[in-house]
């Protein structure tokens, strides 16, 4: 009897090892069990919800689309008026620069005829951007002349300048 229970032992764990009864296991054979298949309806319904989705994101895509067209055209128009501007102003500027270097020979004309040493005491109570100005616009002959004239920091400053060339 007894050789008859472990016979029957060993049979029973033979089984079970090689897979053929499993006993011992219901919750691993519903596990490896196949899926059950899905309904074509909720298939189609899925594919509409993913058709419908797709098609908002593209409007949403195709509106901010236009919308930056709008911007750029705006940035453009916008670029094309500021460089306006600035032609404008350089235009100004180029105005201005003459109109201040026709007053500057003016007044080098009339230092020009005075003796040098009234001119000299003249530019000494201009302010030192001034006369230094005019320094730069004189010819060297009539600088020479007024040089002796000038406080010597200003003289010196102003040759520094030049020689730094600004």
């Amino acid at each position: 009897m007894r050789r008859m229970l472990f016979f029957l032992a060993l049979i029973f764990l033979g089984l079970n090892v090689f897979g053929t009864v499993q006993l011992w296991r219901p919750a691993a054979a519903a596990e490896n069990r196949a899926p059950a298949p899905r309904s074509t309806a909720s298939d189609a319904a899925a594919l509409e919800a993913k058709r419908q989705q797709l098609a908002e994101k593209e409007a949403a895509l195709k509106a901010k689309e236009e919308a930056l067209t709008r911007l750029s055209a705006q940035l453009d128009a916008r670029v094309k008026e500021l460089n306006a501007a600035q032609k404008g102003i350089e235009a100004s500027l180029v105005t201005k620069k003459k109109q201040d270097d026709e007053r500057y020979k003016k007044m080098i004309k009339i230092y020009k005829g005075l003796k040098p040493d009234e001119a000299g005491a003249l530019l000494n109570k201009l302010d030192d951007k001034m006369v230094i100005q005019m320094l730069n616009q004189m010819d060297q002959k009539t600088a020479v002349k007024l040089i002796p004239f000038i406080s010597k920091p200003r003289v010196l400053e102003w040759t520094r300048l030049n020689l730094a060339g600004n």
